[in-house]
Formats: structure tokens, C-alpha cells, sequence
């Protein structure tokens, strides 16, 4: 692989600053031929987080790649490192000939006429003359999908750091930004991004650190002391063309709203169609269906039989069979309003979020909508899992969500991670969307009283059910 090396222009001072990091880093890539400090247990945990955060297969660009061990890591369908030292970039292409190495300044990356899903600056940011210059750059690489993830030292390391530099355990640096998450984040904002969620890794960098890596890190006031503040940002995004929407409609006993449905579903994007599963009711859901869909033949619209049971079998053959860019759910017992829907694609079209999910809590509820324990309950888990997920869910529970279809088939595609034991739906969809770094934005809507039939939701089965995945969320996915 031919090397290629641009030369940013910078004033002296920034020219001076960059010839002299270059020589730097040749000198720690020869000596990490024989050496190899403490520092490889911090690496190693990283990797760890990284994989987490980055699924096999995508394209992923590294920027101050170093020897490339990090992007390997990745098992990227097409990968590709940026470094300044040329002897970094030697030793990735030996060491890794499967991936793409290129020697350059990732101030200027103009040699590059790709985009990428993920873009990575693992320990770059505090090392670099100008910052926002290069989110610039990166800028131009991205997809309105694409997946900035930076880490960079917490300042609190300082002084521990420059003491483990001086005892030749840890890698030297040159002097360094030592910029906050605060400081990260309004760059990022600058340079036309926007954080998505922000963590602290690795409290201890040594080989019995993983208890205090993977759990102690996770709760004050230990998240304070970590040696590494991880954030994932994305583009800020534009508003997108006008999709066509399907709005799935799991139906069992829900005889007397079918019409209703029908004649409140307004109509959004380019066109809506209504997709309707039938869950082998004890009543005459299915012929109500199927009178209504003759009654209202302008309206695209599609029946199923449900194959299974449980809500989500049911919203997942609805999923599968529609065919619209955006995926609604919308229950069939009324009790969030059909009207609000528009809401919820606005919210998605224009870019403001990724997985738009209903909220009932905010509002005050009709004096039967929800009973008094049940709010309880969901508002104990509404507070567990955005600790969890590092973004903010109000409700768990709401059945109104909205999401692309292109989105919903990588949840889908990821499902064995997190495993198949979600009676109803909702915790599928949020793991999944909180795994893939989906912007998750929180709709408050007026949560209504029932008008017909009876809730299918256990209060004491189901919590317990609840308990039960909180517990596995927070294997798969906090405590990683």
C-alpha cells in the first residue's frame, strides 16, 4: 500500500507543533517494539467498549489510528486508519494488510472521497493543534447516519499519568489540550454535530481492574474518577424527503374500535397505509377489520393473522409486512390518540430524533388510564432505564413508537444480543435502538381512558418480567 502524506498548512507556531508530535510518536512506534508498559490493559479495555459500540462489518475510518490494533479490533467490512507517523503507519500496514493505512495529517483529509459509519478519534483530540479543523473535516466523511465516537483523558489522570510516564509504565506524551466533555461537546456543536450519549471508562488500568471497569465505574462517585470520557455523537441532522408511513395496529378484542381507528388515522408523509394483526380474539376483531377495510377503500391498508402470540409477535409480523419507510405502532385500545401521530413523524422526518418514543407520564391522565400502582411501576422504570441506557426514557411502556424501517431491520437483524424474552415489544425496540446509538427523543402525549375492552397487561406477572429484564440490560448493556 503506497503511503501518501499532505501537508495541512498551519502558521509557524502550528507547523512547529505538529513536526514535533510527529517525531514523537516515530520514536514511541520504535520503542513499542520491545516495549509495551501498563498501558496495554487500558487498550484492552477499550477495545472492549469500542465493540460494544461498533458492530462487525461497517465501514469504519480511525483517525490517529497508531499501529492499527484498535480498528482490527473492529472487524470492519472495510476499515481504514489516517496517522501522521509514518512509522505507526509501517507497522498497521505489516501488521494488518487486510485494512487500509493511509499517512497523513488528519487536519487535512482530503485524500479521501468516501463516507464512513463510524469514524473514530481514540485519543487524538487532547493531542491535536486544531480541534475543530478536523471535526470539519470529519464533517464532510459522514452519512445523516454516520457515528462519530471519541474518548479522550479525564485532567484528574493528570498527574498519575505524568507519574507512570516518568517510571517508563505508561506511554509519554507531549503537552496536551486536556479538554473537558463540556469543551468536546461544544466543538462538536461547531463543527455541525451533536452528542448522542456520553460515558466514563476504565476507573483502573491494571489487570485486576475489570470489577471496578465494568460495574464501579457506572455509579457515583466513582464515574467521576475514570481515566477516559467516552462520547458518540452524530450529525446534525436535515430534514429528509417525505416517507411513505405504515402504522401498525396490534388488534386482539378490540371489536368496537376498528371503526374509530378508520376514521381518526390522519394521513402523513407521501402515504399512510394501516397494518392491522389480529391476535386470535374471543371477539369479532378480525371480521371488524375486514368490514372496515371494505368500507374505507382509499386507505391502504393490510390484515394479518397474528402467528403467534404476545404483543411483540404480533408487532414484528406487522413490521415485516409493511412497507412503508417509517414503522408506527399504534394500539388499538385508543387510549394515546391517533391525532398525535403526526407528532411523532415530525419529530422522526425532521431529524430531531432517531426512535421516537411516547410519553404518558407528563401529563395529567384521564381518571381511569392508568392505575395508581402501575404509574409507579413505570415510573421506577422509566428512571432504571435511562440510567441504563444513558439516554432519557420517561415511559418504557407507552405503545406508541416511531422509527425507520432501515433502523427497525438492524434491531432486528441484532436481536440475539440481547435475547427474545419481551412479551410486549417495547424493550426490544429501546435495547435495540440504545445499542445502535439511535437518538432517542421522548414525545409527551395525553394518555386517554379505554373506551372499550380491558387491558391485556398482568400487573404482578409482567413487573416481575420487568425486574427480570432490568437485570439482563444492564449485563448487555451497562455493565459491558
Amino acid at each position: 500500500m503506497p503511503m501518501l502524506h499532505i501537508n495541512p498548512v498551519f502558521d509557524a507556531a502550528g507547523r512547529n507543533y505538529q513536526q514535533t508530535r510527529i517525531a514523537h510518536w516515530d520514536a514511541i512506534a520504535r520503542k513499542r517494539d520491545t516495549w509495551q508498559g501498563l498501558g496495554k490493559w487500558y487498550h484492552r479495555r477499550l477495545a472492549e467498549v469500542y465493540r460494544f459500540h461498533v458492530p462487525p462489518n461497517l465501514r469504519v475510518l480511525e483517525l490517529g489510528c497508531a499501529d492499527g490494533r484498535l480498528l482490527a479490533e473492529l472487524q470492519p467490512a472495510r476499515g481504514v486508519g489516517v496517522d501522521f507517523s509514518a512509522e505507526m503507519i509501517r507497522r498497521a500496514q505489516a501488521r494488518h494488510p487486510e485494512l487500509i493505512f493511509i499517512h497523513a495529517d488528519t487536519h487535512d483529509l482530503s485524500m479521501l472521497e468516501e463516507t464512513f459509519d463510524i469514524i473514530i478519534l481514540s485519543d487524538l483530540v487532547n493531542d491535536l493543534w486544531d480541534v475543530q479543523r478536523v471535526l470539519e473535516e470529519v464533517k464532510r466523511l459522514c452519512t445523516p447516519r454516520t457515528r462519530i465516537i471519541l474518548n479522550f483523558y479525564s485532567r484528574l489522570w493528570q498527574v498519575i499519568l505524568g507519574a507512570a510516564q516518568a517510571l517508563n509504565l505508561a506511554t509519554p506524551n507531549l503537552f496536551q489540550n486536556w479538554l473537558t466533555r463540556e469543551d468536546v461537546g461544544s466543538l462538536l456543536n461547531l463543527a455541525g454535530f451533536e452528542i448522542i450519549r456520553a460515558t466514563q471508562e476504565v476507573l483502573l488500568p491494571l489487570p485486576f481492574g475489570g470489577l471496578a471497569n465494568r460495574f464501579l465505574v457506572r455509579f457515583w462517585p466513582f464515574n467521576h474518577f475514570a481515566l477516559s470520557n467516552f462520547v458518540v455523537a452524530r450529525p446534525i441532522p436535515v430534514r429528509a424527503e417525505e416517507p411513505k408511513v405504515s402504522v401498525v395496529v396490534a388488534a386482539r378484542n378490540e371489536a368496537g374500535n376498528i371503526k374509530a381507528i378508520f376514521e381518526r388515522v390522519p394521513p402523513m408523509g407521501r402515504e399512510t397505509e394501516i397494518v392491522f394483526v389480529e391476535g386470535h380474539s374471543k371477539d369479532d376483531t378480525y371480521a371488524a377489520i375486514q368490514r372496515e377495510i371494505a368500507a374505507h377503500p382509499s386507505t391502504p391498508s393490510l390484515l394479518l393473522k397474528q402467528p403467534g402470540i404476545g404483543k411483540a409477535d404480533a408487532i414484528r409480523a406487522g413490521f415485516e409486512q409493511a412497507t412503508g419507510d417509517v414503522l408506527m405502532i399504534l394500539d388499538a385500545d385508543l387510549t394515546v390518540p391517533p391525532e398525535d401521530l403526526p407528532r411523532f413523524y415530525e419529530a422522526l422526518v425532521s431529524g430531531k430524533g432517531e426512535f421516537i418514543n411516547g410519553v404518558r407520564l407528563v401529563y395529567p391522565m384521564e381518571k381511569e388510564a392508568m392505575r395508581t400502582l402501575n404509574f409507579i411501576g413505570n415510573k421506577f422504570f422509566s428512571m432504571a432505564f435511562s440510567w441504563l441506557l444513558g439516554q432519557s426514557i420517561k415511559d418504557t411502556l407507552c405503545g406508541t413508537k416511531v422509527l425507520y424501517k432501515r433502523d427497525y431491520e438492524q434491531i432486528a437483524a441484532n436481536r440475539s444480543y440481547f435475547g427474545d424474552f419481551d412479551p410486549f415489544g417495547d424493550f426490544d425496540l429501546i435495547f435495540g435502538a440504545a445499542k445502535l446509538n439511535l437518538k432517542i427523543v421522548d414525545l409527551p402525549i395525553r394518555y386517554r381512558e379505554r373506551t372499550y375492552g380491558v387491558t391485556n397487561i398482568s400487573r404482578w406477572k409482567h413487573g416481575l418480567l420487568l425486574l427480570r429484564m432490568v437485570a439482563f440490560a444492564a449485563r448487555r448493556i451497562k455493565f459491558v
